[in-house]
């Protein structure tokens, strides 16, 4: 069992990691949704404030670096610009929206849509000041039933069963009941909750459900046998063009070493509609495209 003498270090906007090359802000997207307006925004900000780049993370997230810094804080006119930009949507919450999901959930394959899942639990998280407290690295994973991000690490999470049901999962070994999609949000939470009253206090706190002494089992009154519908298991997408369940089309973009440069943000953003997918696997997905 893990036993922590510190809190958790995990950056944000609030709270940057301050490196040789300057601070470094990291930007939670929750199932990797990244507005196209806010994308253009982004390339903006990080021109006049960072390196120029914006970088992907295996999480699905964003982050600045090289960004100028005093006494351990960014600029405010930089926190200001990020909060315009619709990229900042909770201060006493940026730190713990960290909500993975099925890339292509809702769009293509897949048992189930997550997306409205994955934006109630954003919102109820953001909603409660209590889980203000949970660590920055405590992670939410949202599998469609595809088994795309299935074998991720996790602190909590789902499976889909099929298009209506999903089974609770609890750290990486548990698992708990199954739940309709419209309570899966409020399921998920009365375990952080549980998780929150269970961790312990100050600096020797758990980060995650894997370091609680039961590893996950203590949060489960009555855990039941695992689902045997939730052994499933994909590899990412190729890169290209796939053809959407709708008819539409969705283009997989490499992103080499997860730097996304001006210049191939251009390209993405030339196709773009509404939004774009930053993915778990450093990559960028360009849905919703009228194929000719």
């Amino acid at each position: 069992m893990t036993i922590r003498s510190r809190p958790d270090r995990c950056p944000g906007v609030l709270r940057p990691w301050i490196a040789d090359d300057g601070a470094l802000v990291r930007l939670r997207l929750v199932g990797g949704v990244l507005p196209t307006d806010a994308l253009r925004s982004l390339l903006v900000i990080a021109a006049a404030h960072a390196d120029g780049t914006v970088q992907l993370t295996t999480r699905g997230n964003l982050q600045l670096r090289g960004i100028e810094h005093a006494g351990g804080c960014v600029a405010p006119s930089l926190v200001d610009a990020l909060e315009a930009a619709g990229l900042v949507p909770s201060r006493s919450h940026e730190l713990v929206r960290n909500v993975m999901v099925s890339p292509m959930t809702g769009r293509l394959g897949g048992r189930a849509d997550l997306r409205r899942t994955a934006r109630e639990l954003d919102r109820l998280l953001c909603a409660d000041p209590a889980f203000s407290a949970l660590a920055g690295r405590f992670l939410f994973v949202l599998d469609d039933g595809r088994g795309d991000v299935a074998a991720r690490p996790l602190d909590l999470g789902l499976v889909a069963v099929d298009a209506h049901t999903a089974q609770i999962r609890a750290g990486s070994g548990h698992w708990g009941p199954l739940v309709t999609l419209d309570h899966a949000a409020e399921a998920l939470l009365d375990h952080a909750r549980a998780f929150l009253a269970r961790r312990g206090e100050g600096g020797t706190a758990s980060w995650h459900v894997d370091e609680l002494p039961g590893g996950g089992a203590e949060l489960l009154e009555h855990p039941p046998a695992r689902d045997p519908r939730t052994h499933v298991s994909a590899l990412p997408p190729p890169y290209g063009i796939m053809t959407q369940d709708d008819g539409r089309g969705a283009h997989h973009l490499a992103v080499p070493d997860g730097l996304l440069t001006p210049e191939l943000a251009a390209t993405v953003l030339e196709r773009a509609g509404a939004e774009v997918i930053v993915t778990p696997w450093r990559s960028i997905v360009v849905p919703d495209l009228e194929i000719p």
